[in-house]
């Protein structure tokens, strides 16, 4: 990867997130949290991992698509694209998977101590 397309990344992270924090008037998005970005080498799809802290997957599925389009100009005027990708949410499962792992280590420590 190149490294122009990694400031590009960091850059698209930095600013998606400023838009969904001050200028988004839908709950859901501004209590997301946007945790990668990930853009194809032609520059034809961006792809958004999110995650939050409460409440259905369905329903911030369903903001993040009806805001699409908002989304998408705002960051090529941040951005200051001529071609803007499009973009592409998707779950990221990290932080539930992590708390899993810390959930089966903590029974793991109890189990330990009483023995």
């Amino acid at each position: 990867m190149s490294i122009s397309l990694q400031r590009l990344e960091s850059l698209a992270l930095r600013e998606l997130s400023l838009i969904l924090r001050k200028d988004a008037k839908n709950n859901y998005l501004s209590n997301l949290t946007i945790t990668e970005v990930r853009i194809t080498k032609d520059l034809s799809y961006m792809k958004i991992y999110y995650t939050y802290f409460q409440g259905k997957e369905e329903n911030y599925t369903k903001a993040l698509e009806d805001c699409k389009g908002y989304l998408r100009s705002e960051l090529a005027k941040k951005l200051k694209a001529r071609k803007m990708p499009d973009l592409i949410f998707v779950h990221d499962e990290a932080l539930e998977y992590g708390n899993h792992i810390n959930e089966i280590i903590s029974k793991l420590d109890i189990k330990h101590d009483e023995e």
